[in-house]
This record gives structure tokens, C-alpha cells and sequence, in this order.
């Protein structure tokens, strides 16, 4: 009798040992009631959700913002879960308040404002009408790719310079691939290919944390490295980390070529091993700011590189993975405590202190919309990887 309890005692604890950390249908449903919450406050199209005020009222954006895709991004992404009608008549509405912007030429994020919000409503509806807005929006995107600078173009300019490419511009590249399957016209896959060889190529420094702004001459050649967001030109900018690592991991599994395998574990490997990541793994805004441990933390890099470890833990080898895996869960956990998340109240978003541009005084140690949409994001990829282990 001793044996057999014995036995079943450490059946018992390896299974508990095995449970999922995190309660992702509790999760997702109260991140579902905020975001009906929100619908409430936000009846008119024109203006978007995007963080909170210093008095607390809602900070609201315009359509042409590169943040207005995640708001209904997140709506269909929670109904995908919930399968609730409230839900998906909101991000029907939000996502259709969006088809302007696939016109719009001046801006590299189309990539965020339509593939979050139309690309999850044709994935999940296959709305015929959604297909030729993303088509148009990606054609849109590809004119701000000149190919004797070979990379797509960020802003207009930054400073004195006149073609700046920043490490976020990865993220849109996905909305490209899934353009060129779509419409069988390769050009939009093999410019952003070379985009994103001449981004590893020169945005990163040889410890593999990137630089944020890279300012380019007329013919490609590099003029300065510079950061607008992060605490210095030579720090690491917590976004930027999470962006790079995110979007080499989509370049992994859109080609499968190897380059984008190694540099998205490099990344990885600088960003979950770097001396200043704090215990409960929601980073410092910068790697590099100044008055760390005193300086503000930011949720929606955690979010992001969550996100991103979760799928990279599938490419790599077995004992990698479950480092990964590992990391992004006991980072799931943090961010699902009332530490950073907010099941009631904090305007109705879900995350709370994340940190959008510090050095400008902007969005510091707030919710922003899309802190929110990686954490969902993150929590659905969580599910199906646990999903897939059980089986």
C-alpha cells in the first residue's frame, strides 16, 4: 500500500507540475468585458481608442493613426474566443471605420491598422469584401519601398534625415507575405525580403539589441544610428527588442530560411538573459535607462515578446523551446496579475503600465491599445501550444 501511494503521489505532483500557470478562459473573459466596456464609450467612428489622459479621460486618435488597427483587432480576437455577437458587431464596425487608410501612401504601418483589423476579420469571417482593402493597403505600403535604398521608408523624416527606417517596420511584413499568397504577385514577399536582410544587416550591434532609427542616403548607405524613443542612441529600447524579435520570427516561418531563425534567437537570447530584466520579467522601458531600478516598467514589450517566444519555441530545438515556452508563461502570469491587469476600471483596457515614448513625456506608465492586443494575442498562442502538448 505504501508503494502505491507513493506512486500515485508522484503521479499527482507531476501532473500538477504539468498544469498550465495561467487561466486563460478567466483571462480572456474578463479581457472581453473590458473591451464591451469600452464599446460603450467609444460610439462614434471617428476617433479611436488609444491610452489614458493625465486627467484620466481617454487619449483618442484619428483613423490615420498607426495604433487605430488594434482596437478591433483585440474585439476579434476576443470573439474568436468567446464567440460572443456584441463582440464581433465591434470589430465589424471598427475594422470597416478603417477603409481609408488603405489608400494611405505616408505611412509604413498599414501593416498594424489593416492586417490587425482586417486581416483578423477575413481570417476569421472570409468576408470577400476585406480581401481587395488588404490588397490595396499592401500595394499602398510597397510604394514607401524605394529599391535603391532597399528598405522600406518609416516617417518622412527624422531630424536632418531624409529616409529613416525603424526596427518596428518588421511587424509590417507579415501583412506583405500573406498579400503576395493571396494575390500570387511576388513583389511584395521579395521586397520584404530584402528589407529585412539590409535591417539585420545594419540595425543591430554585435551583443544583437538593435538600434532604433537607421537613417539611409538615396542609394542605401547608412548615415547614422539613432533612437527616437529609447533613453540614448546606444541603449536598448524595450519595444525595439520585442519588435526585431517578433518579426524575425515571422520572417522564420514565412521562409524558413535560416538567417532569420539564428537572428530571431539571438535576440531572444539578449532580451530574456539581459542583467537588468526584472524578476517578475516586465521590462524596464530601456534595458539602458538611466535610473533603473526607479525607472517606469513597460507591459506592452513584455506582451509583444511574449507573443513572439511563444512562436519561436516552435522552430527551434526541444530544450530552447521549453526555455521559451518557460519564459513567456511566468511572463503570462505577471501580466495576468493585478499587478498589470486591470479586470475592472483603467479606462477599460486591460494592461496596465506600459510606456509609449518617454523621452517625449508621452504615454509613460499607462494603458495603450496595443499592450492589449499582444497580451491577447499571446494568451491564445499560450492555449494552443498547451493544447497541442496534451495531445
Amino acid at each position: 500500500m505504501n508503494r502505491i501511494f507513493i506512486v500515485l503521489l508522484i503521479f499527482a505532483n507531476l501532473s500538477s507540475f504539468a498544469q498550465p500557470k495561467v487561466n486563460v478562459d478567466k483571462q480572456l473573459k474578463l479581457s472581453a468585458q473590458q473591451y464591451k466596456g469600452m464599446l460603450k464609450e467609444f460610439q462614434d467612428t471617428k476617433y479611436f481608442p488609444q491610452s489614458v489622459n493625465k486627467d484620466g479621460s481617454y487619449k483618442k486618435k484619428t483613423s490615420e493613426w498607426w495604433c487605430t488597427g488594434f482596437f478591433s483587432g483585440s474585439l476579434w480576437n476576443l470573439y474568436d474566443y468567446t464567440k460572443d455577437q456584441e463582440l464581433k458587431s465591434g470589430a465589424i464596425k471598427w475594422t470597416e471605420a478603417l477603409e481609408k487608410e488603405q489608400y494611405n501612401k505616408g505611412t509604413h504601418d498599414l501593416g498594424f491598422m489593416l492586417y490587425c483589423s482586417y486581416g483578423n476579420g477575413y481570417r476569421l469571417t472570409k468576408n470577400e469584401a476585406y480581401k481587395p482593402i488588404l490588397l490595396q493597403g499592401a500595394e499602398s505600403l510597397s510604394t514607401r519601398f524605394d529599391p535603391k535604398v532597399g528598405v522600406i521608408k518609416s516617417w518622412e523624416n527624422f531630424k536632418e534625415f531624409k529616409y529613416p527606417v525603424i526596427i518596428d517596420n518588421m511587424m509590417n511584413l507579415e501583412f506583405l507575405f500573406w498579400a503576395s499568397k493571396v494575390s500570387g504577385n511576388n513583389k511584395y514577399r521579395d521586397l520584404s525580403i530584402v528589407h529585412a536582410d539590409n535591417t539585420l544587416k545594419n540595425h543591430f550591434r554585435p551583443d544583437n539589441s538593435s538600434y532604433h532609427v537607421i537613417a539611409y542616403d538615396s542609394v542605401g548607405n547608412v548615415l547614422a544610428k539613432k533612437t527616437a524613443q529609447g533613453a540614448a542612441d546606444n541603449s536598448a529600447w524595450a519595444r525595439g527588442q520585442a519588435w526585431g524579435l517578433y518579426g524575425y520570427t515571422v520572417m522564420y516561418r514565412e521562409t524558413k530560411q535560416k538567417r532569420y531563425l539564428d537572428q530571431a534567437v539571438k535576440i531572444a537570447n539578449f532580451y530574456i538573459n539581459h542583467p537588468n530584466m526584472p524578476k517578475d520579467k516586465v521590462p524596464y522601458w530601456d534595458f539602458n535607462a538611466p535610473d533603473i531600478p526607479n525607472e517606469e516598467r513597460d507591459a506592452s514589450a513584455a506582451a509583444i515578446s511574449a507573443s513572439a517566444l511563444l512562436e519561436l519555441s516552435k522552430y527551434v530545438k526541444k530544450d530552447l523551446g521549453k526555455k521559451y515556452n518557460s519564459f513567456a508563461e511566468d511572463v503570462l502570469v505577471s501580466l495576468s496579475s493585478p499587478e498589470y491587469f486591470a479586470a475592472s476600471g483603467n479606462n477599460n483596457f486591460i494592461l496596465k503600465h506600459s510606456t509609449g515614448h518617454k523621452p517625449a513625456k508621452s504615454e509613460i506608465d499607462t494603458p495603450i491599445i496595443y499592450a492589449d492586443y499582444y497580451y491577447i494575442e499571446a494568451l491564445l498562442r499560450y492555449q494552443a501550444l498547451n493544447k497541442t502538448k496534451a495531445k
